[in-house]
């Protein structure tokens, strides 16, 4: 009986902890506002040809490499990173080509950590060739 309480009571704390925080997470994360988009966005899509969804609210860009051991050492590289800001691409990789978009799912749509992670990857794209 007593197992079953520390048991229940262990349950309930890694829920309640895991749903707090999310709130606070989607509390801190909020979609890019107009004027946040024109000035951030626009290098992005104007000089390093990322692409604005029309079906929903994110970037995108597929990038090629020389072979597929080149494009997997870039995954690579910016996995360690997205996992350290705790924001993780959606991603396709074929051979020579990786396709990534960025999208905040918390806030259902670009946020600065969309920015952020994407001048990541242009940089660790640019140093890699």
């Amino acid at each position: 009986m007593i197992y079953m309480m520390y048991t229940n009571l262990r349950y309930f704390r890694l829920h309640f902890s895991l749903f707090s925080t999310s709130i606070i997470r989607s509390k801190m994360l909020q979609k890019l506002n107009q004027q946040e988009r024109d000035s951030q966005l626009s290098t992005l899509l104007n000089t390093n040809s990322w692409e604005l969804l029309q079906e929903r609210d994110a970037i995108k860009k597929t990038f090629k490499f020389k072979d597929f051991n080149e494009a997997f050492g870039f995954m690579t590289k910016i996995a360690l990173k997205a996992e350290k800001m705790d924001h993780h691409p959606e991603w396709f990789n074929v051979y020579n080509r990786v396709e990534i978009t960025l999208t905040t799912h918390d806030c259902q749509g670009l946020s600065k950590r969309d920015i952020d992670l994407a001048n990541f990857i242009e940089d660790s794209y640019k140093t890699s060739k």
